[in-house]
């Protein structure tokens, strides 16, 4: 969200654009990392290793991207443990994939993190309304019982 500023808040200045770039830039991030898992990939064929290592590997990536998929795209619409998301820390490293795709995907609806930072706003807004509304009028005019 900090590359939105607050135009999240009523889509304007170039709310659109900053849209489509995070679309694009976590697209085009994403595409260049599977690239590099590619290399590392044909670096064990070539190495020789064995199959069994190959295999763990391939899968360890897919597992962890897809954790980190649903982590991130759970991160949009609730704030995580500090000490959960601490414990998670390496699995979301080796995942760093998911997490892109998750930026992706959320990006062609909506800023990614935009329904959180609403709700948050909103409710902020509404505890404000209501602090002001109870202060109103003086209170030495108040009866007492």
């Amino acid at each position: 969200m900090r590359l939105f500023g607050t135009t999240w808040v009523d889509h304007g200045h170039g709310y659109a654009a900053r849209r489509i770039a995070v679309a694009v830039g976590s697209l085009a991030a994403a595409v260049a990392s599977c690239l590099v898992l590619r290399l590392a990939y044909q670096g064990l064929r070539i190495a020789a290793i064995g199959d069994f290592v190959t295999v763990l590997m391939v899968a360890m990536f897919a597992i962890c991207s897809a954790l980190a998929f649903r982590h991130t795209w759970d991160g949009f619409t609730r704030r995580h443990d500090p000490d959960r998301q601490a414990s998670l820390r390496g699995l979301l490293t080796v995942g760093f994939v998911g997490s892109l795709l998750a930026y992706f995907f959320r990006s062609l609806t909506e800023a990614p993190g935009e329904k959180l930072h609403r709700q948050e706003y909103e409710e902020a807004r509404r505890q404000y309304e209501k602090r002001t509304t109870r202060r109103s009028g003086n209170p030495r005019n108040r009866r007492r019982a």
